[in-house]
């Protein structure tokens, strides 16, 4: 009898804990429309130059188009310029970063109604209420200034408005996570760069560099630095992953960690399992070797994404909730109004949790948010408040007198 009423009260628990769990789809609908969603890194430019990709029209891939980003109440994107520094010289670096921002610029200039050019958070806050969503736009990789503060003032007139200082490989001037260690972090040439784009009101991005170059990034930024897709390396042991005393000195700094939806910065066995698929990245090398730097390269969008559906038939996807638990060890460890959306959509193989596959599945990330029992406030700061704080701040930091 005693057992009997033992699993009756269980049961009840479980009942209650169950309902608890289930989240009114009007409460998620509801906090959308008052959210101003932002994703800091988005690769969906390369599409644009190399394939004429619109994205104002509603494609069966990729990750991101106007559609998918009206469905996924998506208010903001930081497309991402970006350049492969192995191979790519400098100065073609340079012209091929100047392709993929007048790309963006043309196609903003042809959709007026959908899109609008944004450099400031007080833009993008004008393009919500216009119904319009705001594209903005970060340099991925320090190679792309060639050692020149006047190609990054020209990048920032352009509208750039953040440079990651480094991206797979090192610079003359920092660091990167992807190899021993150059120059111990920042030299004194790149500590001028840092100090540049507080002066000119640009974000200091700290993701892909090594964690030498991150701490000197922080001790040299006036303004808040950021992490534009990283995510957390105690839960996924890669180098491109910030540590717990990274994490918190990001929150010290007042900055934000926008967290990376690509499977294998979730999940370090997924990781290896993508690594030991030789014959995919063989094929997907000799591709990109064949295709021209400049001209047509309208072939090789379609047979990356051939090789990335292979991928994804062996390895499968991760579940949501592993996204979900790098959400809750980045708030654990630098607080709530520090972490942000950096999905690196577009730009990871199409390798991304299920139920978070494009940007339309944003409402599956908010209702997961809630089931873990995360208040509208904080998520509010989640999907784009705190990354507008930092804005205005990097914005506030640059109008002081010299």
């Amino acid at each position: 009898m005693r057992s009997a009423t033992r699993l009756a009260a269980f049961l009840m628990v479980a009942y209650a804990a169950a309902a608890q769990s289930e989240i009114d789809p009007a409460r998620v609908d509801r906090l959308l429309q008052r959210a101003v969603v932002l994703d800091l890194h988005d690769d969906t430019t390369q599409m644009m130059v190399d394939e004429g990709y619109d994205l104002t029209e509603r494609h069966d891939y990729g990750q991101v188009d106007v559609p998918r980003m009206r469905a996924g109440h998506a208010e903001g994107v930081f497309l991402s310029i970006w350049t492969d520094a192995v191979r790519y010289t400098p100065p073609e670096s340079i012209r091929r970063a100047l392709d993929q921002i007048d790309a963006v610029r043309r196609q903003v200039a042809r959709h007026p109604a959908d899109l609008a050019l944004a450099t400031t958070a007080d833009q993008v806050m004008a393009a919500k209420k216009r119904g319009q969503i705001a594209i903005l736009m970060g340099v991925e990789g320090g190679h792309m200034i060639d050692s020149d503060l006047a190609v990054l003032r020209t990048y920032f007139d352009l509208g750039v408005r953040y440079l990651t200082l480094t991206h797979t490989e090192h610079t003359p001037w920092a660091d990167t996570s992807t190899h021993p260690a150059a120059h111990n972090g920042l030299t004194d040439f790149g500590r001028q760069v840092v100090r540049e784009m507080n002066r000119l009101g640009m974000m200091v991005d700290i993701s892909h560099v090594s964690d030498k170059t991150f701490y000197d990034a922080v001790e040299t930024s006036a303004a808040p630095v950021i992490a534009s897709h990283s995510s957390c390396r105690a839960l996924a042991d890669v180098p491109r992953n910030m540590t717990d005393d990274m994490l918190r000195a990001l929150a010290k700094n007042g900055g934000v960690v926008h967290l990376n939806y690509f499977d294998g910065f979730l999940d370090r066995g997924f990781m290896d399992r993508m690594d030991g698929m030789k014959d995919e990245q063989t094929q997907q090398d000799a591709q990109e070797a064949e295709a021209p730097k400049f001209g047509d390269r309208s072939a090789l969008g379609p047979a990356t994404r051939a090789i990335n559906a292979r991928r994804i038939a062996k390895l499968g996807r991760v579940p949501l909730s592993r996204l979900l638990d790098h959400f809750d060890h980045a708030v654990k460890v630098a607080g709530v109004d520090h972490v942000g959306l950096g999905s690196d959509f577009d730009g990871a193989d199409d390798q991304f949790p299920e139920g978070m596959e494009d940007i339309s599945k944003i409402p599956n990330l908010v209702r997961g948010l809630m089931e873990r029992g995360y208040s509208d406030e904080d998520i509010l700061k989640i999907l784009g408040g705190n990354t507008l704080r930092v804005m205005r701040e990097v914005e506030r930091v640059s109008h002081r007198p010299s």
